[in-house]
């Protein structure tokens, strides 16, 4: 970037001088230099190194909302898809539980809930962003148990506690032979 020495005085009273942001610098730098009344505008996009439609924005805002509104912003980001009101009427939904959508198990995931928002209200979402969605919500994410719903506990205790050790005598017998 191009700046010129000459204007890039040492003075704490000026706005430029009291951010550490080089973008609010150029902002407040270019309406300083406008209220100088000697510099024509392509002269201070010339000294700061942009162009002569940023300064003319920049100053345009500066007059219209005040010199705070060259104040770096943070970034407003995308509107939200759902409104406050179809938020809040999220809990009530999922309370219902999920097998009264239809789904096999009473468990909660990401795509399900992400599911019944769709069909609710025509809304869609990433399993990802849903997570973020129940986070504000203070819902807890879950996954489902990957278990056959058939399983015999008592069968499974019994080849563990007894069968498996007999195999693993019958193993080592093997191999010491």
């Amino acid at each position: 970037m191009c700046y010129n020495r000459g204007i890039m005085k040492e003075n704490s009273t000026r706005l430029s001088a009291q951010t550490t942001d080089l973008r609010e610098y150029r902002r407040f730098r270019a309406w300083e230099l406008r209220q100088e009344k000697e510099w024509a505008q392509q002269e201070i996009a010339d000294a700061l190194g942009v162009t002569q439609g940023a300064v003319s924005q920049w100053l345009k805002r500066a007059r219209e909302e005040g010199v705070e509104a060259l104040r770096r912003r943070k970034a407003p980001g995308a509107q939200p898809r759902l409104t406050v009101e179809q938020k809040a009427q999220i809990p009530a939904l999922l309370e219902h539980g999920a097998e009264a959508y239809g789904f096999r198990g009473d468990v909660w995931t990401r795509e399900r809930v992400a599911q019944v928002i769709e069909l609710e209200f025509g809304v869609t979402y990433t399993p990802r962003h849903m997570g973020r969605i129940l986070d504000g919500l203070n819902w807890s994410r879950q996954k489902p148990v990957t278990r056959a719903s058939q399983r015999n506990e008592a069968a499974i205790e019994h080849w563990t506690q007894e069968r498996w050790p007999e195999l693993q005598k019958k193993s080592k017998q093997k191999d010491t032979v």
